[in-house]
């Protein structure tokens, strides 16, 4: 049987290596998770990602690797999965709120790609509002 939400999936690897202060996690690859990494990266919650191809008869697989502090904790404090395949949440571009007084971020999907909520407010381009980190 099939997952029915790959990127709580993905969302709930990464928490729960971190937490246990692992250097790298491995989730199965998909463009929309690709994606979703690539802005961890640009804005500094994991140091970067490969995707490699998994053993014989798998699919690709993306490895992460996570970044923490001086005193080894990570720099991941929360990942909340806000849109999912039941309650689907979209917004407007005035409607974005910070999230922790601006310290975290909300990832959407837009028409232009999937943006960090500042970017989408920059292009005027509300959307499915994917996760929030902090």
């Amino acid at each position: 049987m099939g997952m029915t939400d790959p990127i709580a999936d993905m969302l709930t690897r990464i928490r729960n290596a971190s937490r246990a202060r692992h250097q790298r996690v491995a989730v199965p690859w998909s463009r929309v998770k690709e994606n979703i990494v690539k802005v961890f990266v640009e804005e500094g919650y994991v140091k970067e990602y490969k995707k490699v191809k998994a053993a014989e008869g798998a699919g690709d697989e993306l490895i992460i690797q996570l970044k923490f502090d001086r005193d080894n904790r990570p720099i991941i404090l929360g990942l909340k999965r806000v849109s999912r395949p039941s309650l689907k949440v979209y917004v407007g571009a005035q409607q974005l709120t910070p999230i922790r007084k601006g310290l975290g971020i909300n990832i959407l999907s837009t028409s232009k790609g999937i943006l960090v909520d500042r970017e989408a407010q920059r292009a005027k381009v509300g959307g499915e509002v994917l996760c929030s980190v902090w």
